[in-house]
């Protein structure tokens, strides 16, 4: 409920500002553009995201969430987006679910990663989700119940946003939504619908654009559709917030049979993630180790790669990195172009404590692929488990001005940075972390702190101090210093640096 009241505190504000505006100013834009100015749904898509982040809710695991963005800008980059940026990341959730929240951010749980059979199922429901943010769904929806109380209107979007991304109480969502609901109960589900029909037919578009198989969509539709009819008790989450049926599904068939039926393999990244997220869903290792005992492959039949690489997590997790090790080494012999095993096989040299090999693994892997984000992560990892920071700090800073860091990555460096005793450098990679986070204020005082420190030459001193007044020129009021930063700023577009 202290979520609830926390969305409720981000939205309200911003609902009543919409409401007071002056009524004759000429029509610019949709109708849905009068609700949220751009920089506002960005704003409540990031909030909603970070508390999930900051609730332990989002899966961290560079290899998932390297694979997952990848995934996702593939769809995007054959959608009509209109230059909207998106950012896609997995809920630590086992349940059947995605969800789209204003800003273009895409949630996608563990739980439907498993439960797709193939790489076009869940491109599908990528491709859905990003139908939903393009079509301006949520926005439209708040636009037609204007009629409604600010409050009611405000707790309605809350609970679609907290019913799609968090394990709240079923009895906690009912009375959201109930003490919402002063509008017309059957039209909110009628045009629930109408939104499910849009997303579905624009992102069977999208599917086939990508190279993906368009019935991908419509088939997992329809197996969630068939679990719910064998048990009617145990509704998957996504059809409770997606509603489906019978003459939905048959629509998207239609839809996609106008497209050219592909044949596609799915990737090896697609099956590796699967698996990675498989060994984390079981409650204990010895548990993960048994699955992947109890079906093993029949005699005489190859292995699949994928599936040995999720025993070999597993005897991982189960601390028999020994025998991890031995399997990844010969899992990488005739595919060496998978990066993910080399990081695999490297960590696994290093938790059967052999530093020297694992870091070997490690150098011949970068040196194949250089500045891969998760291998380039995984290395600095290690380096600092082998009380090499000074290597650790130079590797991620080469990375990172290169690519947009996330936060985690930021704190890894300014670890890095504070173990090979540049303090200085910490304080400023943390400012950036606080930066990356929104949180303008703490950023300005961890490069306060870097100015009081001795001994900084002209250059950094140089360096903080036109990043301090850079910062400084957001705040011009007092009322700003609590507005989170947008996008392009916290990705650092305020201008040229350099970490």
């Amino acid at each position: 409920m202290r979520y609830l009241i926390f969305c409720l505190s981000l939205i309200l504000p911003m609902l009543a500002q919409a409401a007071t505006e002056p009524s004759d100013l000429p029509d610019i834009g949709s109708p849905s553009d009068s609700v949220f100015s751009s920089i506002e749904e960005e704003q409540i898509g990031y909030m909603v995201r970070k508390q999930l982040r900051d609730s332990g809710r989002l899966l961290s695991d560079p290899e998932v969430e390297e694979y997952i963005q990848n995934l996702g800008q593939t769809l995007v980059a054959n959608a009509n987006a209109g230059g909207e940026d998106f950012e896609f990341f997995v809920v630590d959730d086992t349940r059947i679910n995605a969800f789209a929240l204003p800003g273009g951010y895409i949630g996608v749980n563990s739980g439907l990663i498993l439960a797709s059979e193939n790489e076009s199922e869940l491109a599908g429901v990528l491709a859905h989700e990003i139908a939903h943010v393009t079509q301006n769904h949520i926005e439209r929806r708040i636009f037609d119940s204007r009629g409604s109380s600010l409050a009611a209107t405000a707790a309605i979007l809350a609970t679609i946003i907290i019913g799609s991304a968090t394990d709240a109480s079923a009895s906690t969502m009912q009375g959201g939504i109930l003490a919402a609901q002063g509008l017309a109960i059957q039209a909110q589900i009628n045009y629930t619908r109408a939104n499910e029909y849009e997303a579905d037919r624009i992102g069977i578009g999208t599917l086939a654009a990508s190279g993906f198989d368009p019935y991908g969509m419509p088939s997992f539709f329809a197996k969630l559709g068939k679990t719910n009819t064998r048990a009617p008790g145990s509704t998957p989450e996504f059809l409770r917030t997606h509603p489906s049926s019978s003459a939905r599904i048959a629509e998207s068939s239609n839809r996609a049979a106008r497209f050219q039926a592909v044949v596609r393999d799915d990737t090896i990244g697609y099956r590796l993630t699967q698996e990675r997220i498989r060994v984390r869903a079981f409650r204990s290792a010895n548990e993960a180790v048994a699955y992947y005992r109890n079906t093993a492959y029949l005699q005489g039949v190859p292995p699949d790669p994928a599936w040995v690489y999720g025993s070999a997590l597993a005897l991982l997790r189960a601390g028999k990195a020994n025998q991890a090790a031995d399997i990844f080494r010969e899992l990488r012999v005739g595919n060496e172009n998978i990066i993910d095993l080399h990081s695999a096989y490297g960590l696994a040299l290093m938790a059967d404590g052999r530093p020297e090999q694992a870091l070997a693994v490690f150098r011949q892997a970068v040196a194949l692929f250089p500045r891969n984000v998760p291998l380039t992560i995984r290395y600095s990892q290690v380096l600092l488990r082998a009380d090499e920071p000074d290597q650790a700090h130079e590797l991620l800073l080469d990375l990172l001005n290169n690519i947009t860091p996330t936060p985690d990555q930021a704190r890894l460096i300014a670890r890095a940075a504070n173990s090979a005793g540049d303090v200085a450098e910490a304080y400023y990679y943390m400012s950036e972390y606080y930066v990356l986070n929104g949180l303008l204020p703490q950023a300005i005082q961890q490069l306060k702190l870097a100015l009081e420190l001795p001994g900084l030459n002209e250059f950094q001193r140089a360096r903080f101090d036109a990043r301090r007044d850079e910062l400084k020129g957001y705040l011009p009021k007092e009322e700003k210093k609590k507005r989170p930063l947008t996008r392009s700023k916290r990705d650092g577009h305020l201008g040229h640096r350099q970490f």
